[in-house]
């Protein structure tokens, strides 16, 4: 489509810039120096919200295809994660002998838990402003971009809101091309993207049938995708989909992917506070005795609110309502909504006493943080742990996809198809 036709069109013009930049490898805020606009221009221009000068284009026109160049092979691998959050595929990645070599977060709370557990390691920001000639190179790319635009939730508040939701969400939505034009930039090895279920389905199919014709068919990866419950690993029932990519073609396989029957996975009883005396306090999750904090109690006001709000959605037909569990059970999904009432998963205490929350230890034990040999480290508030573990991956099923990926990843020597060019002039 020329120029011409498309001047009249701001969305359609953000959308054409946005592919010139991503496809030259380019921040926002690189591709605003280049230009000589400010980066919120370049933001504004991209969302529609204004329309794009004709010079701007034409600018990003003349710039070469992005290309890369060699690195050295080793035994280890290289790796960065992208929208980080507090490092649960890095976890995983870590787990089999992979070397992460760059981090990008941009939640201050979620960069607070990050460097309390991966020491001094740099954690570097909204990755918009970051030029993709200025991320190491890499073997792996590990990215959890956000899935609110996609969750079932996420789509229903923003449908109750006539806000727009999936690709159309300005601020979260399009953080995915970020991703491809990324790996457009560095080709690495393999990559490892992962989101809610329902991104499957959302947008009757066509996000996904997006996201698929950008890796497969524009970037020319291999794809295997998979819908994974956590339940065989941990007492939650949490389903996310987990999109594999390999620049060449191996035989990697879904059927190689190690995970325990749903049937025999654990139960609550597991990451609950036992609250015997077997337990080492640990405020302020437990008192001196180890027993669970009162202040996870619900008061008897949003107890009796939750209970009237579950009796009228129950005589409207709808299925909205609390999740009661016990030690023997296995909880509903964790969300980062958890810390405004807890109301998804909800733990008895012996009557008539209403029940309480889970404690944020009890939720890193949940999402598979804390494991034997090391207890995750919690630095934030209860707030900002329920939403960091709420939007977190389960950490084992990771673990496990990347003992599955492994061979692959270390099979043959990394070698990168072009030379970077120049772009010191």
């Amino acid at each position: 489509m020329s120029l011409r036709r498309k001047t009249g069109n701001p969305k359609a013009l953000g959308k054409e810039l946005r592919r010139l930049r991503t496809n030259a490898g380019l921040s926002q805020a690189e591709a605003g120096e280049l230009t000589g606009y400010e980066p919120k221009t370049i933001a504004r221009w991209e969302k529609g919200v204004s329309r794009v000068r004709e010079g701007a284009l034409l600018s990003l026109k003349t710039l070469p295809a992005n290309s890369v160049e060699p690195t050295s092979p080793g035994d280890a691998f290289r790796f960065v994660d992208l929208f980080a959050g507090i490092g649960g595929l890095r976890l995983g990645f870590e787990s089999i002998g992979g070397q992460c070599v760059f981090t990008s977060e941009w939640d201050k709370y979620s960069k607070q838990t990050y460097a309390a557990n991966f020491g001094n390691h740099e954690v570097h920001g909204d990755i918009v402003q970051i030029a993709s000639k200025m991320i190491p190179e890499h073997d792996v790319l590990l990215a959890g971009f956000p899935c609110q635009p996609f969750s079932i939730a996420g789509v229903s508040k923003k449908n109750s809101l006539g806000r727009p939701h999936g690709f159309d969400c300005d601020t979260q939505g399009t953080l995915f091309f970020e991703v491809e034009r990324i790996i457009a930039y560095h080709r690495p090895k393999a990559f490892l993207l992962e989101n809610v279920k329902n991104l499957v389905n959302h947008d009757g199919g066509r996000t996904f049938a997006t996201i698929k014709q950008v890796l497969k068919d524009k970037l020319k990866y291999n794809l295997f995708t998979k819908v994974v419950d956590a339940r065989c690993v941990v007492p939650q029932h949490r389903e996310r989909i987990f999109i594999v990519g390999f620049r060449e073609d191996v035989d990697f396989q879904w059927s190689d992917l190690v995970l325990p029957s749903p049937d025999k996975g654990p139960k609550l009883r597991a990451v609950l506070h036992p609250e015997d005396g077997t337990e080492m306090p640990e405020e302020p999750f437990t008192d001196a005795n180890g027993n669970v904090n009162k202040k996870y109690t619900l008061s008897k006001h949003l107890w009796g609110y939750l209970r009237e709000y579950a009796d009228k959605h129950q005589k409207a037909g709808n299925g909205f309502g609390f999740g009661l569990v016990g030690p023997d059970d296995v909880s509903r999904t964790l969300s980062a909504r958890y810390h405004k009432d807890g109301s998804e998963i909800l733990v008895r205490r012996p009557p008539p006493g209403p029940p309480r929350r889970l404690t944020p230890r009890e939720c890193a034990r949940l999402m598979g943080f804390d494991t034997p040999e090391k207890v995750f480290q919690i630095t934030v508030s209860d707030t900002q742990a329920y939403r960091q573990f709420g939007n977190a991956v389960v950490v084992p099923v990771v673990k496990a996809i990347a003992q599955t990926m492994r061979p692959h990843i270390l099979g043959e020597a990394v070698v990168h198809e072009q030379l970077r060019l120049s772009r010191s002039a």
